[in-house]
């Protein structure tokens, strides 16, 4: 078994659009950051790459390089993804925390889990999601954060072929 932690942060700002866990959320804001800036996906990545001792997302996608600005999310997470597939790990299951004052998530929670699921080629009963505010004490209205855990097993034989990343 191995088990990986990922935390991401980026502030609101306006003229993006909101992306969480690979799905779009119809808000005002978006969030900055070098790539589309979703900070679920960017946690999730971190904490797959940590189960596999690889570090995180910012020594293969750096924020200095031209070739990363805009990238979707979904290909970091699918690079993270292809990493554990070399190390032949599978996911257990995933439990997300997004941390944000606004706006209220508990109306997209399914969204986004079927999202998850999908990018991650799991059962959405495999992955757990879920926010918490802050009454703006912490995050406050100009920021989401996110924190990510994933268990993962190695794949032994055909154990689990269905389920290998």
């Amino acid at each position: 078994m191995k088990i990986g932690f990922g935390f991401d942060a980026h502030e609101l700002v306006e003229g993006k659009p909101l992306k969480l866990g690979g799905a779009t959320i119809e808000f005002p804001l978006g969030l900055h950051g070098h790539s589309d800036g979703d900070v679920v996906l960017h946690a999730l990545s971190d904490s797959i790459l940590g189960a596999c001792a690889k570090g995180d997302i910012g020594i293969y996608f750096r924020d200095d390089e031209r070739k990363n600005e805009g990238i979707d999310s979904r290909e970091i997470l699918k690079f993270a993804l292809g990493t554990a597939a070399e190390k032949d790990l599978t996911i257990d299951n995933l439990d997300i925390v997004v941390v944000a004052d606004r706006p209220k998530l508990s109306p997209h929670y399914d969204s986004i889990r079927r999202s998850i699921s999908e990018e991650c080629g799991v059962s959405i009963s495999k992955v757990s999601f879920k926010s918490k505010t802050t009454e703006g004490t912490l995050v406050g209205q100009n920021s989401i954060a996110c924190f990510a855990i994933v268990l993962m097993s190695e794949v032994r034989g055909d154990a689990g072929a269905g389920n290998k990343l």
